[in-house]
């Protein structure tokens, strides 16, 4: 297998959803496992550095690089099996999420992470940053459905890791029972995954969306808390748009939503074999009843065309909003998005200390939408030039501060990469840093995998 040097192709790798641009010195477009290795050995006894790449979705610049090679692994996108009793399938990590849960709905089976970019992000992806998306709500994250993976180490060789555990376990630190978990959420760093057993449920017999709206985003967050509140059902998402994103939704969708709406909450629940849609659908707008939304004005979504007519209308907002960004590329702006989540009882505690602090950075107002359920929104800014990113960068900073305060994460789904690294000294104390310093030592001990990301 070649590795090129040539301009066009490396230029071609070196952007991704974060709005960096960083061109790899080189590029290696492996199609199977031994040329993974072989490549890994072939650079690593140059001392050149290897970062692994999917289809490069990553809002954090992980899959992007500029010291050393960038091995994309899309040409290995063979599902290798799917075994429908078992409910497993094994996957390359190539392998878009899309086509996957396309390949499985012919067996009644679902892989329930959606990351937003679910036609582009592959499986590796979705492994290097445990990637979650609006069904994490119900199902969890990647890490949730991830039964095994094939990895290649530092020094070429492979190996393989299972959950396949006792019940009990007293052998050893707690931390280093599962190697599963060691890969998913490295971001590159500790391994390249080649392989993945993945986990995976029954599709529903049937699914309900609705869209509520609300005059007001505080009364669109009151309800998201009586929902999870509520004992008797387990929605797979609750998202929500504010006025700023519901004007981006309208106009991809179409369909232009009341004047007086402030914010809407995007519901999704499943009906099992022996629940009646209906009376799930009853039971949400009683709930939405009670919780003051604009009833009347409550879309309901049922079945496969108007379900993907909803899905186009969610994943509007993030696509606009990177759009917008990249206009600003060229002055040193960019989009920026934060991936913070606090106690989902504390969502509009934390959104309103996000308001005071971009007030005082002077930043710019910024789109929220996302996963309100888990309490867990994005921000979306769009910075102008050099100084504006300064004033977001700020505003995020001085937010993020009191995010931990509250018991929340800097990060909840798309790592820290490039561009969030520096954040982690917020919610990690230094000595849980050095233990993964260390732990990127024993398996790493060269450090040619993933250079930057994680680590400064």
């Amino acid at each position: 297998m070649e590795v090129s040097r040539d301009p066009d192709i490396r230029f071609a790798h070196a952007r991704d959803a974060s709005g960096l641009e960083l061109i790899p010195q080189l590029v290696a477009r492996p199609s199977s496992v031994e040329e993974v290795s072989d490549t890994i050995r072939e650079l690593a006894a140059k001392k050149i550095r290897i970062t692994p790449a999917g289809s490069q979705t990553s809002m954090t610049g992980s899959s992007i690089t500029d010291d050393g090679a960038l091995m994309s692994l899309l040409d290995m996108n063979r599902i290798i099996d799917i075994d429908v009793r078992r409910r497993r399938a094994r996957a390359q990590p190539g392998v878009r999420i899309g086509d996957l849960n396309r390949a499985l709905a012919e067996h009644n089976l679902l892989f329930a992470p959606d990351p937003t970019s679910e036609n582009d992000a592959t499986i590796g992806g979705a492994i290097a940053c445990n990637a979650s998306g609006a069904r994490t709500l119900h199902y969890g994250p990647t890490r949730n459905h991830v039964a095994g993976v094939r990895v290649a180490h530092a020094d070429g060789s492979l190996q393989s890791y299972t959950r396949e555990h006792p019940e009990k376990n007293c052998v050893g630190y707690s931390m280093i029972q599962d190697p599963v978990d060691w890969f998913v959420g490295s971001e590159g760093t500790l391994g390249i995954v080649v392989e993945a057993e993945l986990a995976l449920v029954e599709l529903p017999a049937a699914t309900v969306g609705l869209a509520i709206p609300f005059h007001g985003l505080d009364k669109s967050l009151d309800f998201v808390v009586n929902a999870r509140k509520q004992g008797g059902r387990s929605a797979r998402c609750l998202e929500l748009f504010d006025n700023h994103a519901l004007i981006i939704a309208a106009d991809a969708s179409g369909r232009a939503w009341p004047e007086r709406a402030g914010a809407v909450i995007y519901v999704e629940d499943d009906a099992g074999e022996d629940d009646d849609s209906d009376a799930l659908l009853e039971y949400w707008l009683a709930l939405a009843d009670a919780s003051e939304a604009m009833s009347d004005d409550i879309r309901v979504f049922r079945g496969a065309p108007e379900l993907r007519e909803a899905r186009v209308m969610r994943h509007a907002v993030p696509a606009t909003m990177n759009e917008r960004g990249a206009q600003f590329r060229a002055s040193g702006g960019r989009k920026v998005s934060t991936d913070w989540a606090v106690p989902y009882p504390r969502l509009r505690e934390a959104l309103r200390e996000s308001e005071i602090a971009v007030k005082r950075h002077h930043a710019p107002t910024p789109v929220t939408y996302g996963h309100a359920g888990n309490g867990h929104p994005h921000q979306n800014f769009i910075a102008e030039d050099e100084g504006g990113l300064a004033r977001v960068n700020a505003a995020v900073h001085e937010t993020l501060e009191r995010i931990i305060a509250m018991g929340g994460t800097v990060s909840a789904e798309h790592g820290l990469g490039k561009l969030k690294r520096h954040w982690m000294s917020l919610q990690l104390a230094p000595v849980q840093v050095e233990v993964m310093r260390q732990i990127k030592q024993a398996l790493d001990p060269q450090g040619i995998f993933s250079p930057g990301n994680i680590f400064e």
